[in-house]
């Protein structure tokens, strides 16, 4: 067997040490080839030391540029959050021409991490035509077709994986996620088959999400509700949130901007680019998205982590969290100028070519806005903002990255009353120091004069009227949010008033907030 094969079968029986061996014997008699600097950086990142692996990798596409070589060196980067380098590495991997299945398969999850749905497709088509019977390929290509439009052959994949494994619950939550569900059409029964057999709290999780949406879409609010309290219950528990974390953060926000900007604040980065749309999560932030995208001027860039790792990398702090207080209060040290620039080294990469704005659509940015308005002074900033009830019930409703410390707050109705009431004061604050430069936008009144406000949304970023944003659900850009079915439509007012279908349900949010002195109608 050749040092190669050796090499390579250890990788794929996990003996790390005996890979590496083979790999830096393979480097060392054959050093103006590839191949064992390749395999010296693979084992390097499976021990989980990507920082030894990637200048391996290095070494082994600057001998030869192999397809297989470029799609690992781009998952590397992506890990590394280098993701400019990333996209272009992962690109030349495509153009190169994989061959095996595993390599069609990380360019498309480099691609989709870069946000690019659309190209990620192709790669994860020629992973499932190598590898037809492999689950994980075929799920990722049943994800970017859901996320580019192509409900069919999502749910057919979907459909497949299901058959070869019954019990994936991120596939029936998936499906479930998919489209409408209706009388004449749902899962339910196979659903609560599955709910029975289930063990792991995750699964548990996912598949009660997919029967709460389910019963929702088909008008049973109590089994909705039901599903919903017990899964979000079980989360909460097992991720022991408490409140008092995302409180402090608040708190350092409103400390470090209490008198509009820290001591020694200069003039930021003057670039018109960016359009930051914000708010809380399921309040009309993709919406906004697509109506902005629909512009020609305008490309969206996705939800970027580019201003919370900014904000991150210059305050300089060691904490694992992107944000917390400890970040805030450092990055009073920060220049803004300088903030501005790591913003825009980062986001840069993801805008779409011939565009001249783009648009960063993180709701979490509303944490940001007072960095973001010194760092880009001519950025421009919209904030939307739900009926607060609609708001409580929609982050309820929906499952998120369950393990994201963003939405930690999410799995408890009164939690969610308490992060709205902050979100509400910050937004008075930012309303308070900067008056006119956030505009926050109804999703309500944008949804009862679509026109109107459509104008008022595109006079306050500078852009020129074009009734292409009023078209917005026949944009053909693709949608990674619970918000894919939603904004293929028309505009409508389905979504007003969700809450009241549980109004005896959310009777104490309703209280408390009425009690925080926050207007319900």
């Amino acid at each position: 067997m050749s040092l190669e094969a050796l090499a390579r079968a250890a990788l794929a029986r996990g003996d790390l040490p005996a890979a590496a061996q083979a790999a830096q014997r393979l480097a060392m008699a054959q050093p103006e080839r590839p191949a064992g600097f390749f395999l010296l950086g693979m084992a390097a990142a499976e021990a989980g030391q990507v920082a030894q692996a990637l200048p391996m990798l290095e070494q082994a596409v600057a001998r030869g540029g192999q397809a297989e070589h470029l799609a690992q060196y781009a998952r590397l980067l992506i890990l590394l959050r280098r993701d400019g380098e990333a996209g272009r590495a992962a690109r030349a991997a495509l153009a190169a021409g994989p061959e095996d299945a595993l390599t069609h398969d990380t360019i498309g999850c480099v691609l989709a991490r870069l946000g690019d749905h659309a190209a990620s497709v192709g790669p994860f088509e020629g992973a499932v035509a190598a590898e037809p019977d492999n689950l994980s390929y075929r799920y990722n290509l049943a994800a970017a077709c859901g996320f580019t439009g192509r409900v069919d052959a999502a749910r057919d994949h979907y459909e497949a994986i299901l058959r070869a494994d019954p019990g994936d619950a991120r596939v029936h939550y998936a499906l479930a996620i998919l489209s409408r569900q209706t009388a004449e059409a749902n899962h339910v029964s196979r659903l609560e088959t599955i709910l029975a057999a289930a063990t792991k709290p995750e699964d548990r999780l996912r598949i009660r999400y997919a029967l709460a949406k389910s019963h929702e879409d088909m008008g049973n609010a109590a089994q909705a509700f039901a599903h919903l309290s017990a899964a979000n219950g079980a989360h909460k528990q097992a991720i022991g949130y408490d409140g008092a974390a995302d409180a402090a953060i608040f708190d350092a926000i409103e400390r470090l901007f209490a008198d509009g900007a820290p001591q020694g604040w200069g003039a930021g980065l003057e670039e018109p680019a960016p359009i930051f749309v914000t708010g809380m999560p399921r309040t009309g932030t993709t919406l906004v998205d697509r109506i902005l995208s629909s512009h020609p001027q305008v490309g969206s860039a996705g939800e970027l982590q580019a201003m919370p790792l900014a904000v991150k990398q210059l305050a300089g702090t060691r904490s694992r969290l992107v944000i917390d207080p400890d970040t805030i209060a450092a990055s009073a040290a920060s220049d803004p100028r300088a903030l501005g620039q790591a913003y825009m080294a980062r986001a840069g990469h993801h805008r779409a070519d011939g565009k001249r704005r783009f648009i960063d659509k993180l709701p979490a940015n509303f944490l940001y806005i007072g960095h973001m308005l010194h760092a880009l002074p001519q950025a421009k900033i919209i904030c939307l903002r739900r009926q607060p009830m609609d708001t409580v019930w929609s982050n309820y409703k929906n499952l998120f990255a369950s393990q994201s410390a963003y939405y930690a707050y999410s799995y408890d109705l009164m939690d969610i009353a308490r992060y709205y009431a902050r979100f509400d004061r910050l937004l008075a604050l930012w309303d308070r120091l900067f008056p006119g430069r956030v505009l926050q936008l109804s999703y309500e009144a944008l949804v009862a004069d679509q026109e109107g406000e459509t104008r008022r949304l595109l006079a306050h970023v500078g852009l020129a009227w074009d009734a292409a944003c009023l078209s917005f659900h026949e944009n053909q850009a693709a949608v990674a949010t619970p918000s894919a079915a939603q904004v293929r439509r028309p505009l409508n007012a389905d979504a007003v008033a969700r809450w009241k279908r549980h109004e005896g349900a959310l009777a104490p949010v309703r209280d408390w907030l009425a009690g925080q002195g926050i207007a319900i109608d």
